[in-house]
């Protein structure tokens, strides 16, 4: 079986939410991780720090890494990836999972928070993916993930939100680029989830109560995890979490839901 014994992932935004869990999906093969994100001190809102992540990743069995990083400035992402490297001896796998998110329209966004979903989004993409790849072109089986949507330009899932869907689908955009520019060398693919993810993201949205609309983090993982698992033919795509495990032989689906028997609210940008 398909394993990521012996490899170095590096991922952003791994403190909370979808990112630890992937994070502690791939610590149960023993994985080298390295955590870049911002919460380095207790937040009073969102739970989770580098520490408390990194904690969770060496009791699941990895070996964890806590880099307190700010993707939108390129010397704290170079200074990371350089400090994975010195502590691990190389990248193998890039995971970019940080994201900020405002679904308002163009008059109720601030310019500060319009700037901040796409510095973080597909600038942060694109500069962490810029950093680690030249670590990645020496992997035998590298990847970059990042966790973005299809790419669905019907105009109604841009008009409520326009900056986010933006910020959004240019990760995408990355993702498609980079796939294309490095293919034999390194794959790329992007991850969405079919319904909501109990997050603290969603909650902020959409309300303490939305969990029970919601599915846990762990199917984005066990998803990420059958993605980054297989070999660089395996490459620009835009795959979907139920899709994907559903090829993997998965059948059993209510042991994501946060509240099995309640109806699931189905993701942003994916018609159906």
């Amino acid at each position: 079986m398909a394993t990521l014994k012996g490899k170095v992932l590096f991922i952003t935004g791994g403190s909370r939410g979808i990112g630890l869990a992937i994070a502690l999906r791939a610590a149960r093969d023993g994985v080298r991780i390295a955590i870049a994100a911002k919460t380095a001190e207790p937040h009073p809102k969102l739970p989770g720090t580098i520490h408390s992540a990194a904690a969770e990743i060496r009791q699941a069995g990895g070996e964890a890494l806590p880099i307190q990083c700010d993707i939108r400035f390129p010397d704290q992402v170079e200074a990371a990836v350089g400090r994975t490297v010195d502590a691990f001896g190389g990248i193998d796998i890039c995971i970019n999972n940080a994201s900020a998110i405002s679904l308002t329209g163009t008059l109720d966004t601030p310019v500060k928070t319009f700037d901040l979903m796409n510095q973080i989004n597909y600038r942060g993409t694109w500069l962490a993916s810029r950093a680690c790849l030249p670590y990645l072109l020496k992997a035998e089986t590298p990847h970059i993930l990042t966790i973005s949507p299809p790419l669905n330009l019907d105009p109604r899932w841009f008009g409520p939100h326009t900056a986010y869907t933006i910020a959004k689908y240019n990760m995408s955009l990355t993702a498609l680029g980079m796939a294309e520019e490095l293919k034999g060398k390194v794959a790329v693919n992007a991850l969405w989830p079919q319904t909501w993810i109990d997050t603290a993201a969603v909650r902020m949205v959409a309300g303490p109560d939305a969990a029970k609309h919601c599915r846990k983090p762990e199917i984005m993982a066990d998803a990420a995890y059958a993605i980054v698992t297989k070999g660089l033919g395996f490459t620009g795509k835009f795959l979907i979490d139920e899709q994907v495990l559903r090829e993997e032989g998965v059948r059993d689906f209510e042991r994501y839901a946060c509240a099995p028997g309640e109806p699931l609210r189905r993701d942003l940008f994916l018609d159906g």
